[in-house]
Order: C-alpha cells, then sequence, then structure tokens
C-alpha cells in the first residue's frame, strides 16, 4: 500500500475517532475547559497529529493512548458530579476580589493579579470606577464575574412593573417555504391562520424563506427574493382576506386567553365574523 494512502487512513479514522470521543464527552468540554482540560486537550492533539503522520508507529498503542487520555476527563467529571469536595480539589473555587465593596488585597495576590490586571478587567466589563463595585469573582475557568452596587445596576422592567407579562420565545413557522406544524401548535395557532397572515401581506408561500410568529401573534417574513414586489389586489379580494384574518385573529385570541370568560367572549364574535363572512363570500367573489 503507498504510504500517502497509509496516513489518508489513519487520518481520517483519528478524526472520526475524535469526533465520537468529543460527542461522548458532552458540550461541556466544549465551551469552557478547565486546566485539566486543557493539558488533555494538547496532548490528544499531538498524539493524534503524530500518530497520523508516523507509519513507523503501531496505531494500536496511539489508539489506546488517546482513549485513556480522552476518557479519563469523563470519569472525573463524572466523579466531580457526585462529590464537592472532589470537584473542589480538581476545578478549583471561585476567588473574591471585592467583598461588600472593598478589595480583598490578598486574595489578589493570591491569584498573582495586579491591581494594573484588576483594572483591566474591570474596563473590559464597561466599569471604571471601582466604588460602583459591590462584589466581584475571579471564576475557577479564568472568568471575572462583577456585581455592581444597586445604584448603578441599570434600570429593568420589572424595577417599574411589578407584574411583568411572560414573553415565550418567537417561534419559526416556516422554513424554506415549507410550514412547521410543531411551532404553530405550540402557539396554538393552525394552517389557516398563517395562510391568512401570508395573504393579508400579499405573500405566496413558496416564496418565503423564514417566518416567525412571537408570543404576541406577530408574523415576520423573510422573502428568498428581497427585491420582490407582491402584486397588487383587488379591493373585494383585500376584503374578504380581511375578514379572514380577523376570524384567525380572534381563533387565537380564544386558544390564548386563560379565562373562560374571555374565551366566550372571543368564540362568539369569532362565530359572529365567521357569519358574516359566509354572507358576503358570493359578493366579494363575484
Amino acid at each position: 500500500m503507498p504510504q500517502w494512502i497509509e496516513i489518508a487512513i489513519r487520518s481520517i479514522s483519528i478524526i472520526l475517532g475524535l469526533f465520537l470521543i468529543t460527542k461522548l464527552l458532552g458540550k461541556k468540554q466544549l465551551s469552557k475547559l478547565s486546566f485539566f482540560e486543557y493539558i488533555v486537550g494538547i496532548t490528544v492533539g499531538d498524539i493524534a497529529g503524530t500518530l497520523s503522520m508516523d507509519p513507523d508507529l503501531v496505531i494500536k498503542n496511539g489508539v489506546t493512548s488517546i482513549l485513556i487520555w480522552s476518557l479519563f476527563p469523563l470519569l472525573i467529571s463524572r466523579i466531580s458530579l457526585k462529590y464537592k469536595g472532589f470537584r473542589d480539589l480538581i476545578e478549583g473555587n471561585a476567588t473574591v476580589f471585592v467583598e461588600n465593596g472593598k478589595i480583598l488585597e490578598q486574595n489578589l495576590r493570591k491569584e498573582t493579579y495586579s491591581i494594573d490586571e484588576f483594572m483591566e478587567q474591570l474596563r473590559k466589563k464597561n466599569i471604571f470606577n471601582i466604588d460602583d463595585i459591590e462584589f466581584a469573582t475571579l471564576e475557577p475557568n479564568g472568568d471575572f464575574s462583577v456585581l455592581l452596587k444597586k445604584e448603578k445596576q441599570p434600570i429593568t422592567y420589572g424595577d417599574l412593573f411589578s407584574d411583568s407579562p411572560h414573553i415565550k420565545e418567537p417561534q419559526t413557522v416556516i422554513m424554506d417555504g415549507d410550514i412547521l406544524d410543531e411551532p404553530l401548535t405550540k402557539l396554538g395557532l393552525s394552517r389557516g391562520w398563517l395562510k391568512a397572515q401570508l395573504e393579508k401581506q400579499q405573500v405566496l408561500l413558496e416564496s418565503v424563506f423564514v417566518a416567525q410568529v412571537d408570543s404576541l401573534g406577530r408574523v415576520s417574513i423573510d422573502l428568498y427574493d428581497d427585491q420582490s414586489k407582491p402584486p397588487k389586489m383587488k379591493e373585494r379580494e383585500f376584503v374578504l382576506l380581511t375578514l379572514e384574518k380577523c376570524v384567525a385573529d380572534f381563533s387565537y385570541l380564544e386558544a390564548t386567553t386563560s379565562t373562560e370568560k374571555q374565551k366566550d367572549v372571543y368564540r362568539n364574535i369569532g362565530a359572529e365574523l365567521k357569519n358574516i363572512k359566509r354572507t358576503l363570500h358570493p359578493l366579494l367573489k363575484g
């Protein structure tokens, strides 16, 4: 077998193996590496690179070494989940730099942080005055966490209003011209409601690249052709579509309202609108 083919087979096999090992380790190892995980990552990468390029090395021995180095962090993480003392030993604890508005100089020296480095971390978080800080810590992974004093914190909606509405994440209901039924069901909506929204905006389903609906029932649409213009609609068709949109809106309100009294109101209005639409339909279509 030519040497380049052997190297290619080795490299592809090792890449696939490392991919499976990474999936086994989970997403945590892909976000923030601990000191131990950082060392393991460098070592495994070095072993994999050497093993793929050096045909004189026995691949069985290299794979055994990679498995040991890769699975050891998995074993460590499983033990750390069960025992806090072991977790503190391996991952370490957060170090408090500021407490009750006072800088703890001994902790800065313990982590070999100079005052210049401390101020640099503050500036990265748009904090330029030490008096603004209530609490600050250096996390085990090296991140810097800061809590501002109450009077220096930005105002939030909850500070102004005690009864804040629950806002759900927008749902993608159309993707690549296809309607997604599961997100519509989560919102308590139907395909008929969505099609009425598209007709109101004079948009064809197959021309929609992506469409989302928020918790308030507002539809955001992005078309494949951003330069396209919807055709003009006749006045009678527009009136009919407006009626259909009203029926769909009241169906949505009925589905999303929590009290039975309000549900009955929306249901009755929707029924009356359906009767009006049924009566006017022959005239508007003619």
